[in-house]
């Protein structure tokens, strides 16, 4: 009967999804008790730090000054109708400590150090590497997979300051060098009105969250991917998609607690 097949499919879909969360809170528990290799021999980190940070280092900078740019001439016409242009540096050093530069760095993150961390542990369980690795009594998890976690841990923060500071090298250049704002004004404002322990702690806090789920996902997938070509393709489209709604939905949590009470 189609009711009951459509019960049976609902059925199975969430108890497939529940088996998945608690397969991947165990996988995230053991990647956190396997972790002292990762910082005993940290030239496997270092490694992955490279992979994954500075790899992606020109897609971040050149995104950054793009928005940093659209920022600089969307809000010069708005705050100019107001006769507030020159809190320019304000708008968007706000924007993007704030709230772009955490999000946005995130979403290429997981578009480009994910999906390749997912291809390569899904590749690397095709050809049956991580299954040698455990006739070797070698975990897999300690070896491979958590040299990768720390190293998005440690790149999400940074490539995401960078990504901001990069915004508003681009706000000055059309504030400044192109429309003609006092250069005085963009800088003494920005100063002023961009707190320390409101708007810049809290944009790295979100980063490293940020960096904790996208890593994570990317690492699960990987590991729990089929070992075929059309698995590692599924595993890795799914990373994008799941880190990109994990991404949107904690940063709606975390600027819900941080600033509800400015």
């Amino acid at each position: 009967m189609p009711f009951v097949s459509s019960v049976r499919s609902i059925g199975h879909r969430a108890i497939n999804a529940v088996w998945r969360i608690g397969y991947s809170t165990r996988f995230f528990a053991l990647i956190l008790l396997n972790s002292g290799l990762s910082f005993r021999r940290f030239h496997l980190t270092i490694k992955e730090i490279f992979f994954t940070g500075v790899m992606s280092l020109i897609i971040i900078l050149v995104a950054g000054l793009f928005v940093g740019v659209v920022l600089g001439l969307q809000g010069y016409e708005t705050l100019k109708s107001y006769g507030a242009a020159s809190a320019l540096g304000t708008l968007v050093a706000l924007s993007l400590v704030r709230e772009l530069g955490p999000v946005l760095a995130a979403l290429l993150f997981a578009s480009r150090a994910g999906s390749a961390m997912t291809a390569e542990i899904g590749l690397m369980k095709a050809t049956e590497q991580l299954a040698a690795m455990e006739m070797m009594a070698v975990s897999p998890i300690a070896r491979v997979v958590a040299p990768r976690f720390w190293a998005g841990v440690i790149s999400m923060p940074i490539l995401a300051a960078m990504f901001s500071a990069m915004g508003v090298f681009g706000g000055y250049v059309v504030g400044v060098l192109i429309i003609g704002i006092d250069e005085g004004s963009f800088w003494s404002q920005m100063r002023g009105r961009v707190d320390f322990q409101h708007d810049v702690l809290n944009g790295v806090l979100k980063s490293f969250v940020f960096g904790v789920a996208v890593t994570v996902i990317a690492l699960f997938e990987g590991f729990d991917a089929p070992p075929t070509a059309e698995g590692v393709s599924g595993a890795t489209t799914r990373t994008v998609v799941q880190s990109s709604v994990a991404i949107l939905l904690l940063d709606v949590i975390l600027t819900a607690f941080m600033f509800r009470g400015i």
